[in-house]
């Protein structure tokens, strides 16, 4: 596939010239202006990253964006692709229902791979399911199986303090001890 070729007038050429030689303008549209005036002076897509001292796919992805959207295409990044809430309390509440209340074949304790395994995720959400819970199931003396119905409901709502406090607000976490 051959790169687009730019063409600019000269009301572009000229913001672009004036954010290049900014010093309030941020430096990754600086670099996007550049690589689209160097685009515009023909050189190739490989040359353009070099020069930069960039991989050769950003120039690829800002040179395509600005032969689609003109300047307008190169000053904002897109929106990420932010994972659905209730997708991730969902598996979060899987995990630490699997963790709590079953126990793996041929084992004695769940391990992060084959809690992954079991339920079909990846072993970086267990661990951070379990991170965010204090879950620590290979710790056989000090990991006790709560039989709490609403166990996982209450394990949610309060990591979900921890890693989304409310703002303006303190969070305090008192620990009860039956013994003192």
């Amino acid at each position: 596939m051959r790169a687009p070729t730019i063409v600019l007038s000269v009301d572009e050429r000229s913001l672009l010239e004036r954010w290049v030689h900014s010093r309030t303008v941020a430096v990754r549209l600086v670099q996007r202006a550049r690589i689209v005036l160097l685009a515009a002076t023909g050189m190739l897509n490989k040359d353009i990253a070099k020069q930069l001292r960039i991989r050769p796919n950003t120039v690829v992805r800002w040179r395509g964006r600005f032969f689609r959207e003109r300047c307008a295409g190169i000053q904002k990044d897109r929106p990420r692709n932010r994972k659905c809430k209730a997708s991730s309390v969902d598996w979060a509440q899987r995990i630490v229902a699997a963790t709590t209340q079953t126990k793996p074949p041929n084992a004695t304790h769940w391990s992060v791979r084959s809690m992954a395994k079991h339920l079909g995720t990846s072993k970086n959400r267990v661990q951070r399911v379990w991170k965010a819970a204090g879950l620590k199931p290979h710790l056989i003396r000090t990991f006790k199986v709560s039989n709490d119905p609403k166990f996982c409901e209450k394990v949610v709502d309060v990591v979900g303090l921890y890693t989304n406090p409310p703002e303006n607000a303190v969070v305090l976490c008192v620990d009860e001890k039956s013994q003192i």
